[in-house]
């Protein structure tokens, strides 16, 4: 499996310059990818999932962010992506690693004809005429399954539904057959049927193009389906870390309980009351020195709060960040509760 991996972060760092202060938003993230598997980030909005993802392309400002290369690895098939100056990130964005951003409708140019867009990638990474990427660019647009694509190749993206913009962002991100794909909350704001589609989409995609994917979201519901592994991330840290099965059937983790039972559920009677995790996310300019979720946790301890819990893991790929698997804390019996509670949300 050693061998599989296709992309290795080590303990990565990333911090913005704020008007208040340091904002420590990721805070030493540890993951990996293995080639053709789809992982999934999830968390809520501002836990880090999109700046992990934008420090891999390297896509964030230059001046306000500070990414500590002192122990932290971006480790592209062996190569530390953080030692890459622009010219030779640009090499790889789009050919080898390439990104689906949230919103499509302000990440496409609005000035340019769609197939211009996905042309644009094509004659920056490959030697070939604009005949050349024209011609694969509509077959692009047919690959991901827009209806007249030869037509739609001259429209420009106010002329799109919200779910053909989005597939032109797919076309974009695949236009050079890219090793990795990270697709950065691929389904926000669009109904639910045309979610399915383009996660369906992606998929297939994947399969034939034999690419690793990064699926960054906040809904547990979309990667249930999609995903082989998942890492639960809040407050710039990763808290637990598995399988589908063990993160659906066997969470362990507070916070992933609390994301779990957020899901509405078709059992749900009607006018029943829909759980809502009170509190918000810490401060990262001033990060708790102890679990960041310790404030919003119903069964945390008074060490949850001076002391960061240590990873206990459970099976060869689950583990979790949380002081009440400790095995001094279970002599408490707090988390026999907290195990059956987590049975009745699986």
């Amino acid at each position: 499996m050693e061998n599989n991996k296709i992309l290795d972060i080590k303990n990565l760092n990333v911090s913005f310059n704020t008007y208040a202060g340091v904002s420590h938003a990721v805070r030493g993230v540890d993951f990996h990818l293995n080639k053709g598997e789809t992982l999934a980030i999830v968390g809520e909005s501002g836990c880090g999932k999109t700046v992990t993802s934008k420090a891999i392309m390297g896509l964030l400002p230059k001046r306000q962010t500070i990414i500590s290369k002192e122990g932290s690895e971006i480790n592209y098939l062996g190569k530390n992506l953080l030692n890459y100056n622009e010219d030779e990130m640009a090499k790889i964005r789009g050919r080898e690693i390439s990104m689906i951003f949230q919103d499509p409708m302000t990440s496409l140019n609005p000035t340019m004809k769609i197939g211009n867009q996905i042309a644009e990638s094509i004659l920056i990474h490959e030697k070939k005429s604009k005949e050349e990427a024209r011609k694969d660019a509509l077959k692009m647009l047919e690959l991901v399954k827009i209806p007249n694509a030869k037509e739609r190749l001259n429209q420009y993206p106010f002329e799109f539904s919200g779910g053909m913009r989005q597939r032109a962002m797919i076309a974009i991100a695949l236009a050079c057959n890219p090793k990795i794909l990270i697709a950065d909350e691929p389904t926000t704001a669009l109904d639910v049927t045309i979610q399915a589609q383009i996660m369906d989409l992606i998929g297939s995609l994947q399969k034939e193009l034999n690419m690793g994917v990064i699926l960054v979201t906040h809904d547990l519901g979309v990667v249930a389906g999609f995903a082989d592994r998942i890492q639960v991330m809040y407050a710039g840290k990763i808290v637990e870390r598995g399988t589908v099965d063990e993160i659906f059937y066997n969470p362990k983790h507070p916070y992933t309980f609390a994301l779990l039972k957020s899901v509405p559920k078709l059992s749900n009677k009607n006018k029943e009351t829909l759980y809502s995790l009170t509190g918000t996310p810490p401060n990262l300019i001033d990060p708790p020195v102890g679990c960041p979720f310790a404030a919003r946790c119903e069964f945390g301890m008074n060490i949850c709060r001076v002391k960061y819990p240590n990873n206990v893991s459970f099976s060869k790929t689950q583990s979790c960040d949380c002081w009440l698997h400790d095995e001094r804390a279970e002599k408490t019996g707090v988390p026999t509760e907290l195990l059956q509670r987590g049975e009745m949300i699986g």
